[in-house]
């Protein structure tokens, strides 16, 4: 079935978006300019502002759910469902886990390579589905365990890939790149738990889903706005990339951006796509599939990786291409990508007919023994 121009407009919408957001928030971390009172010029390294910002993007989409509710109130037949109560605190946890894993990323992020960045998200999977076997007693079918296998070894290669050249290219130490390499796969394990406390305590409401994002987007916004005050007061020594030495200095952060107005460029840029980012996500979920978001994602990381090629901010490393055609074949087994091509295959047909008249016979057994005589 083709696409609709819809729908065409939705898949570039989520994959250019999708790009900018790393894009941008690395072109921010690569500004030098001079901070307050006269401080000497250094880098835009501000991680915990620039997470406050991503944030404010997705409170945003609450501004797009109301919109589309009043939009569809008009139709004669509305189509979205009528908004339930529930206690807005439910998506606290949620995102306090978004908050950390968010804030860790961004400091990451000024650490190693765009291009890593991106492909060592793909931990995300290893972990979720770990944990929803723990907790959500989910069980996991064969092709999914080697889905994580895959994954792993991909992590593995793409961490070799750095460890390999350093990165040298973009000014980073080895132990700084090796430092922001297990800095993402912690927040993978944040991520992870956020998406198990989602499914366990949150999806039961039938929120929407621009709705949810906003509500955790209000949370995180609020709270780490309300950190910034102490953050600016508590000293971290050499582990600061500000003149003050603080975790984070917003003044300082405000000073760059008003001596250096492409800063601002490159925040609002991830601001207005981290907004743009979900709402075609969620969008191109429901018009085509979960399936297509996925395949997206993975071109959106090759997106970046042209990119930062393009443009200078890293070297090309073959490493890097075999670890993500590994992370890419591990996803797809893990989402039961591979199911629609074997199906084709007549020994593979034969096979879950089988396992059909198996598990049906078996039925069938145990309900002729608990029928009493």
């Amino acid at each position: 079935m083709a696409w609709t121009k819809y729908q065409i407009c939705l898949a570039v919408m989520m994959l250019i978006t999708g790009s900018i957001n790393t894009l941008s928030a690395k072109w921010a971390d690569g500004f030098s300019a001079n901070g307050c009172n006269g401080s000497p010029k250094h880098l835009f390294d501000h991680p915990f502002l620039q997470a406050v910002g991503m944030f404010l993007g997705e409170v945003s989409c609450l501004a797009v759910f109301y919109i589309l509710v009043c939009h569809d109130r008009r139709k004669p037949e509305p189509q979205m469902a009528s908004a339930k109560k529930f206690n807005s605190f439910i998506f606290l946890p949620p995102a306090l886990c978004d908050m950390t894993a968010t804030s860790i990323m961004y400091i990451a992020l000024n650490l190693t390579s765009a291009s890593s960045f991106q492909m060592l998200r793909g931990a995300v999977i290893v972990f979720t589905g770990l944990l929803s076997v723990a907790f959500l007693g989910r069980r996991l079918i064969s092709s999914q365990w080697v889905g994580i296998f895959f994954t792993i070894c991909g992590l593995v290669v793409v961490g070799l890939a750095d460890f390999v050249s350093g990165n040298n290219d973009q000014g980073h130490k080895l132990s700084q790149v090796i430092t922001g390499d297990l800095l993402i796969i912690i927040a993978q394990i944040i991520v992870a738990i956020q998406m198990v406390l989602e499914e366990k305590f949150v999806y039961k409401h039938d929120v929407h889903p621009l709705r949810a994002v906003g509500t955790e987007g209000m949370f995180g916004f609020i709270i780490l706005t309300a950190l910034l005050i102490p953050m600016y007061y508590i000293p971290v020594g050499q582990f600061s990339g500000n003149p003050r030495g603080v975790l984070e200095d917003a003044l300082d952060a405000f000073c760059q951006i008003g001596l250096k107005p492409l800063i601002f460029v490159a925040l609002l840029g991830n601001i207005l796509s981290i907004a743009f980012f979900n709402f075609a996500g969620i969008s191109v979920t429901k018009e085509i599939s979960a399936t297509t978001r996925m395949v997206l994602d993975s071109l959106r990381t090759m997106v970046i990786w042209i990119v930062s090629l393009a443009v200078g901010w890293e070297q090309f490393h073959g490493l890097q291409i075999l670890g993500f055609v590994i992370l890419l074949l591990g996803a797809a087994l893990y989402n039961g990508f591979h199911k629609p091509v074997l199906a084709k295959l007549p020994w593979y047909r034969e096979r879950v007919e089988e396992e059909y008249e198996r598990e049906r016979l078996l039925a069938e057994n145990k309900d002729s023994i608990n029928v009493s005589p």
